[in-house]
Order: C-alpha cells, then sequence, then structure tokens
C-alpha cells in the first residue's frame, strides 16, 4: 500500500515573502539621500504626461478616460505646489 507523502512546508514561499518585505534603513545613520530629494522634478513629469494624455483622449472623444488622465495631473500639481513650499 502506498502512503502519500506529507506536505512539507514550502521554504520558497517563505523566502520571496520575506524578499518582498519593505527595508527601511534610517538615512541619517546609512549616508543615503532623502528618498524625496528628487521628488520636484519627479511630479512635474508626471504631471505633463497625464496632461498630454488627457488631451489625447479628449482629442480621440473619450472624456471619461480625459478626466481620469486629468485628475491624475491634478494630483502631480498638487504634490509640486506641496514640495515648493
Amino acid at each position: 500500500m502506498r502512503t502519500t507523502p506529507q506536505p512539507r512546508p514550502n521554504s520558497k514561499i517563505a523566502a520571496n515573502a520575506a524578499l518582498r518585505m519593505p527595508q527601511f534603513r534610517n538615512s541619517e545613520t546609512s549616508g543615503l539621500r532623502q528618498p524625496n530629494a528628487r521628488a520636484p522634478q519627479n511630479a512635474r513629469m508626471k504631471y505633463e504626461h497625464y496632461l498630454a494624455l488627457a488631451r489625447a483622449e479628449t482629442l480621440a472623444g473619450d472624456q471619461i478616460a480625459a478626466e481620469n488622465y486629468y485628475q491624475h495631473a491634478e494630483h502631480y500639481l498638487r504634490s509640486m505646489r506641496e514640495h515648493a513650499n
């Protein structure tokens, strides 16, 4: 009579889960730059990108998609204003 093997804990799953966990470092002690140091430039690029997508959707006649992109652009506009202060 054959017995089915007992399931073993899957160590690959546990290892992959550990790799997905965010690793936080103290920037003061590690010498790393602040993560938001480039945020205004990235926000401006994202703002312009979503604005262009919104304009293209408007020209294509899809007002719902255009509004979605305008809302994304507005988020990055607020982000730029926040970093300017």
